[in-house]
């Protein structure tokens, strides 16, 4: 007996891609606000409908098949532009709406993002907002987010970007108890002596320890006493404890410094701040109208810090 089913419809294209980009069912289900069943059905329904198969499954994970990887790359580009004739309308609302999906570094998120989300939310209330945290530098385009906020060093050059921060001060701390049980190292080279805490990024490659001396800057290079891989509670918890010595953004440390319950050392041998944190987008797209409002709202915040920050230097 023929086929005599009619052709692929939108609901099941977009079941498609949303397990493909979101690698399961449970997770692409939540994404479309659907039960994990609908979407296996709707994905069931588009590789009926077109006699091949387009996901390979397994008891774990899922991945395209080679006709469902072609695929894919063929319909971002249409669903792309499927989204930008949404955002076109836009123009007739009286505030942009919509969903911003957003890749963010954990420093991005606790002290550029975090503070400001909630004017942001108040300020477009019609906007909804999905981050991922992540160290991870993400491929914003393969995954569909709208755009990211990380360092500008770790930024792709065919982005579009907007510096958001000034730059990001470091400072190398340790408990009180092990400046007390080690001492406290002289020089950068001291520390191959010392018990040191190390974060891995996702790729495997080690936060680096740069340090600067006779005009030019250069990193220590030493295995970590503990080395942990995200887990950035973990390691403030480690310092704390007298585990080691950590290198962090001074931020991050501020309170504890503050309170006594981290000192600094080596302070003179500090590299300057490091470039800032940009929000950053690709650029072969008109920008939509919801992340342009994010753009300037950020961009406008980052002006009035940064003017602020100038008038307390000139006052001290």
């Amino acid at each position: 007996m023929g086929n005599t089913m009619s052709g692929p419809n939108f609901a099941e294209v977009s079941a498609l891609v949303a397990v493909l980009e979101q690698k399961g069912f449970a997770n692409a289900a939540k994404h479309l606000g659907l039960s994990p069943p609908r979407v296996s059905e709707l994905v069931r329904n588009l590789e009926q409908r077109v006699g091949v198969r387009l996901v390979e499954r397994t008891t774990r994970s899922v991945a395209p098949s080679r006709a469902g990887e072609q695929l894919l790359a063929r319909l971002r580009s249409v669903l792309d532009d499927y989204q930008m004739a949404l955002d076109s309308l836009n123009e007739f609302r009286s505030a942009p709406s919509g969903l911003l999906r957003l890749t963010v570094s954990p420093f991005a998120a606790s002290f550029i993002l975090g503070p400001v989300v909630g004017r942001f939310l108040a300020r477009y209330p019609d906007i909804r907002l999905e981050v991922s945290v992540d160290l991870a530098n993400k491929d914003i385009v393969a995954e569909r987010f709208d755009a990211g906020m990380r360092p500008g060093e770790l930024l792709e050059r065919d982005m579009i970007a907007v510096r958001i921060s000034d730059g990001i001060r470091f400072a190398l701390v340790a408990a009180p108890s092990y400046i007390a049980r080690r001492g406290a190292p002289k020089t950068p080279q001291d520390l191959l002596q010392h018990d040191l805490i190390r974060l891995r990024f996702p790729d495997g490659a080690l936060f680096p320890l740069r340090f600067r001396g006779n005009g030019r800057t250069f990193e220590v290079q030493s295995e970590g006493k503990l080395t942990v891989s995200g887990g950035l509670a973990l390691l403030a918890d480690a310092a704390l404890d007298g585990v080691g010595l950590m290198q962090v953004p001074v931020n991050y440390a501020k309170a504890d410094i503050a309170a006594g319950r981290l000192v600094t050392v080596l302070d003179e041998w500090m590299p300057p701040s490091s470039d800032g944190v940009y929000l950053y987008y690709p650029g072969r797209h008109q920008i939509r109208p919801t992340l342009k409002v994010l753009v300037d709202f950020l961009r406008d915040e980052y002006r009035a810090s940064a003017a602020g920050n100038s008038k307390k230097r000139a006052a001290a």
